[in-house]
């Protein structure tokens, strides 16, 4: 099996690129200097000299403030760019995996949600990414939509190292607790993608690692990690509203994983294995 993972530049991408995976499965990454998705030419040109079995497409446009005052740029890539990738895909007869955001949702509900719940993005960042869904779904039969959340892992910045830095250089540190959601190690996000890619059970999937907790929960647990019963900072539980930011954050943004478990399909390790192993490792 061929597999062409777009923005292998990103955390997820060169996760992917970077992944110990059986023999028999070939790996090739693009990054945005080698495979511009916004250009259409380029999109069918590389994907038709490669010939991939299956596009894991993860390049993205993710910076969720800059994208409230960046919007024409945000649909670039994640709207039409995903277009390009998607006709690209058909054009050569490839399964497409698009990897897409709990902020489709508007985070105002307070059970996990279904795949079949209605969207409702609140912000830029979440609108362009279904938008993404949207392009996917109308041009191919054969296609996954993974959303995720809370993504993090040893390539690029990411809450845990922003955390770990800044424990590093203070005494207290405030962190949001009003916003619930499920963090998502990349190792185990790349490991699922991989398998999910070889079957053919098509449609759209929920994936983080399981359970959930506020981002001062992930915090305290981070800093655990590090620092045993020693922690050398204290951290302070705030609310959202103490941290305004052009893009409104999901109150609540926690998955189901029903469609996983559908499919007979190995869901993720509870996330404090997760954040575990990443400490271990990085």
């Amino acid at each position: 099996m061929k597999i062409l993972v777009t923005g292998a530049n990103g955390q997820l991408g060169k996760e992917l690129v970077q992944l110990n995976v059986r023999p028999g499965i070939h790996i090739l990454g693009y990054g945005r200097d080698n495979f511009d998705i916004t250009n259409s030419e380029q999109c069918a040109d590389v994907v038709k000299a490669y010939r991939p079995d299956v596009i894991i497409h993860c390049a993205a446009y993710t910076a969720v403030d800059k994208a409230e005052s960046d919007a024409d740029e945000a649909y670039r890539i994640n709207a039409w760019g995903t277009r390009n990738v998607a006709m690209a895909a058909k054009a050569c007869g490839a399964k497409l995996c698009y990897i897409s955001t709990d902020y489709v949702f508007d985070g105002k509900g307070n059970e996990p949600y279904e795949i079949e719940e209605p969207t409702n993005p609140q912000t830029v960042y979440g609108q362009t990414k279904l938008a993404g869904e949207l392009e996917v779904a109308a041009q191919l039969d054969r296609y996954y939509i993974v959303r995720t959340s809370w993504v993090y892992g040893k390539y690029g910045n990411n809450f845990v190292r922003t955390i770990l830095k800044l424990a590093s250089e203070r005494d207290r540190l405030k962190v949001v607790r009003d916003q619930i959601g499920s963090p998502t190690y990349t190792l185990d996000l790349a490991v699922f993608l991989i398998e999910l890619v070889q079957t053919d059970k098509y449609g759209v999937y929920h994936a983080s690692n399981t359970g959930s907790c506020s981002w001062f929960e992930f915090a305290q647990e981070i800093v655990r990690s590090r620092d045993g019963a020693n922690a050398t900072i204290t951290l302070e539980p705030c609310s959202t509203a103490e941290f305004p930011r052009p893009a409104a954050r999901p109150a609540y943004s926690v998955m189901s994983h029903a469609a996983i478990e559908r499919a007979g399909l190995q869901d993720l390790r509870p996330w404090r294995e997760a954040l575990a192993h990443y400490m271990k490792h990085s």
